[in-house]
């Protein structure tokens, strides 16, 4: 999602070739996404063919899995075809209902997609996905707030070839100025992160391969780009974003200095 259309070019032209569009659930969010992807492809027919558009169905009744994706390809002029198809917001208790729906859809071309896979909301279901196989690409939440991935779906990633593996929510966990302030972590004597930081903190894991992520405006892009040259975090500045989280919700707080229990 982006505020901005031209934000869609900027990432464009910093080496962004996959967009990723909700075909229904927040329609209204992605209008500036859609308008960004439609001057994009204005630029000439070439274009089409140098970027990957990601089409998202999220309801989970199988005969919902196709019209949706309709409507998104006839309200962007110039897409033509969706590359990829994905199963959004899915759970391990639902998602096997809807995967033979995407599966056909591969088979058979369906809006000219070569590529299925599903955002889980389920790390279990994530990881026994990645295993089982049949996915082309799959998306999970990692984050400073919700880290669990380190323990119950990197360690079963299995060695390549295997689907594509994305984050999303990369953000969440940041912890403001002045919210740094009232738990405590004051300049200069802690370190205070950049948002653009916790989307170092998802690519310090090597398991991931892609983030999806919403910058508002091209100056966000270029902000994103910036913070990434910087390369991964340390574990001690991975671990620290993690503490500074858990202190921020109320899960675990600053020891005084002089505090040994």
């Amino acid at each position: 999602m982006v505020e901005d259309p031209a934000t869609i070019a900027a990432a464009f032209d910093l080496g962004v070739n996959f967009f990723f569009v909700s075909s229904d659930m927040h329609w209204p969010l992605y209008e500036g996404t859609r308008r960004g992807l439609e001057r994009l492809l204005a630029r000439g027919r070439t274009v089409r063919d140098e970027i990957v558009v990601a089409g998202v169905c999220y309801p989970t009744q199988p005969e919902f899995c196709s019209f949706p994706f309709r409507e998104l390809v006839d309200a962007v002029p110039g897409l033509g075809r969706l590359d990829v198809l994905l199963a959004g917001g899915a759970y391990g208790a639902e998602v096997g209902t809807r995967l033979p729906v995407y599966e056909r859809h591969r088979e058979e071309r369906f809006l000219g997609n070569r590529a299925i896979g599903v955002t889980f909301h389920d790390r279990a279901a994530a990881a026994a996905a990645l295993q089982h196989g049949g996915l082309d690409i799959a998306f999970i939440r990692y984050n400073a707030d919700h880290a669990g991935a380190r323990d119950d779906v990197f360690p079963h990633v299995p060695q390549r070839p295997r689907p594509l593996l994305f984050n999303f929510k990369s953000t969440s966990g940041f912890v403001p100025p002045d919210r740094m302030a009232e738990i405590g972590l004051v300049a200069p004597d802690y370190w205070q992160p950049e948002v653009t930081d916790h989307y170092r903190f998802a690519f310090t894991r090597p398991q991931l391969d892609g983030l999806l992520v919403s910058p508002r405006t091209p100056r966000e892009v270029d902000g994103i780009a910036a913070a990434l040259a910087r390369g991964p975090l340390t574990d001690e500045e991975e671990t620290y974003l993690i503490d500074v989280a858990a202190v921020a919700r109320g899960a675990a707080r600053v020891r005084p200095e002089g505090e040994t229990t």
